[in-house]
């Protein structure tokens, strides 16, 4: 295991058992956990994107405003609906942050999840194209995007241009150097992690996938990266891939911890149906005194296939008691694992 950050679905409730009560504080409190974390030594800070709903939605600016701050940590996503999104301006905004941040971006993009309202991308001004749906759109603006951001010259210039304009074609400004290998897909099923694969997209892989063979979550999401890794190699890329999995892993360290996770009840995989008639299958959690999650983690598949790990965090407790959950992980697990 190379890297570990975090993963956080940035959500806010006025409920006053929340710590995270508006949207303003989820926010804030992301930008004040991403600098706890690198200050912790983490190697990533990633956030969810949903739309319609009291989570982080639109996550350009929270992505600048974390590169500013901090100066080492990878800054991502896990990932970007892109049904939702317009390529063009994407590159834009995802052109400006990953110079703020240095060239620290890494963008998960993909599909997306059920969302809050029924075809909410339509709302957003995009219909599929006839004869397609809502996934063949989200995969043409995916390849749109990835083709904006390699910086090559596509628009004619205006004869008249307010500003002089350099020789050539225009491209989308600003363009960031290097952000076009640092894009992720999140892929629920083998299909699309090898066609992101043969797009030279690395991957992203949640707590959950599409059942597609009935085997435990840890062994159809490892097949999955290995089935993703042959991919990659028959389509001749140079560079060496990088591969993110997602778990909810938290140390019983005190007695918060214990009283939050310390009940059980998400020690097995779970099925369900996240769309009609598609039947998913969900990662179990883990929580465990150190000792028995080195043991634990040790025999999941997916995990010893990936380079990265992320740690989904639970946002509403606070910036403190997740950095707590961070830290505890860093030092008491993460170096059994063969991390650092």
């Amino acid at each position: 295991m190379k890297k570990i950050g975090f993963l956080s679905f940035g959500h806010w409730t006025p409920s006053p058992h929340s710590e995270t009560r508006t949207a303003s504080d989820a926010l804030l409190q992301s930008i004040d956990l991403a600098v706890a974390a690198e200050d912790l030594g983490a190697d990533g800070a990633y956030f969810r994107v949903h739309h319609f709903a009291r989570q982080l939605g639109s996550p350009f600016p929270l992505l600048a405003a974390i590169g500013a701050r901090t100066k080492r940590i990878e800054i991502g996503t896990a990932v970007i609906d892109m049904r939702y999104e317009n390529p063009l301006y994407m590159a834009e905004d995802a052109g400006a942050a990953d110079l703020i941040a240095g060239g620290r971006l890494q963008l998960g993009i993909s599909r997306g999840s059920p969302e809050q309202v029924i075809d909410g991308w339509r709302y957003f001004g995009y219909r599929p194209e006839e004869g397609r749906n809502d996934a063949d759109m989200a995969r043409q603006h995916a390849e749109a995007f990835l083709d904006v951001i390699r910086g090559e010259g596509f628009a004619e210039p205006n004869p008249r241009p307010m500003f002089p304009n350099p020789p050539g074609k225009l491209r989308v400004e600003p363009h960031s150097e290097g952000l076009r290998d640092r894009i992720w897909w999140g892929a629920a099923t083998n299909s699309t992690a090898v066609w992101a694969a043969g797009l030279g997209m690395n991957l992203q892989s949640s707590t959950l996938k599409f059942d597609e063979t009935g085997e435990p979550f840890h062994i159809q999401q490892a097949n999955q990266i290995r089935a993703y890794r042959e991919a990659w190699k028959a389509a001749g890329h140079k560079r060496e891939p990088r591969v993110s999995v997602s778990r909810s892993i938290f140390a019983l360290m005190d007695d918060r911890d214990r009283m939050y996770f310390g009940r059980g009840g998400k020690e097995q995989d779970q099925i369900g149906f996240i769309e009609e008639n598609v039947r998913a299958i969900f990662g179990r959690g883990y929580a465990a005194e150190p000792d028995a999650l080195v043991k634990e983690l040790a025999r999941d598949e997916a995990i010893a296939e990936a380079d990265t790990l992320l740690l989904t965090v639970p946002n509403q407790l606070g910036v403190d008691y997740n950095a707590h959950v961070i830290e505890s992980i860093l030092q008491h697990v993460a170096p059994a694992l063969g991390w650092r």
